[in-house]
């Protein structure tokens, strides 16, 4: 089992996370047994089917897929994970505020993919909870980047209030 990082520690990760190989199709594409991530392609032609494994199921959105895809369904995912395909690819930040903002989603959401100590608090002010780090990185490490900073200046999901208004309350 893999090791990420959820609320701020080292815990091992429940989920599998199912990706499609160059040739597999959604439609055919073999399942894991237990809890799994999978992407929105597979959810969307195998929703029934994943449902009705009575096991806990994820579904992972790509950069440029919206959660608006998810939005009905958000109810019946506990884990919503976002993917980086670059570490230069900041879609997935809009994502997890929209998820948070937008949607009211209270589940999991997971940063995968090219994630990075640097990245982790920004993802963490954007609504993000849980991180999988790319695997030559240091969980350890990591995990000190949620102490970069003390007192954030603006407003976002994690701080709902700038720092002004916090101090003139």
């Amino acid at each position: 089992m893999t090791t990420i990082i959820k609320n701020r520690q080292a815990v091992a990760d429940d989920y599998a996370l199912l990706k499609l190989a160059e040739g597999e199709v959604a439609e055919t594409v073999a399942l894991p047994a237990g809890a799994v991530l999978v992407p929105l392609a597979v959810w969307v032609v195998r929703k029934t089917e994943l449902l009705a494994r009575g096991t806990a199921v994820g579904v992972w959105l790509d950069a440029g897929e919206g959660p608006e895809a998810i939005a009905a369904d958000l109810a019946q995912l506990p884990v919503i994970g976002v993917n980086f395909p670059k570490f230069v690819d900041g879609r997935g930040y809009s994502t997890a505020r929209l998820l948070r903002e937008r949607y009211g989603y209270q589940g999991e959401i997971r940063a995968i993919g090219e994630v990075l100590q640097d990245q982790l608090f920004l993802m963490a002010r954007c609504g993000f909870d849980a991180f999988a780090l790319r695997a030559d990185k240091s969980i350890e490490k990591a995990l000190a980047a949620f102490e970069t900073f003390k007192a954030p200046y603006q407003a976002a999901v994690d701080q709902t209030q700038p720092l002004f208004r916090r101090r003139a309350a």
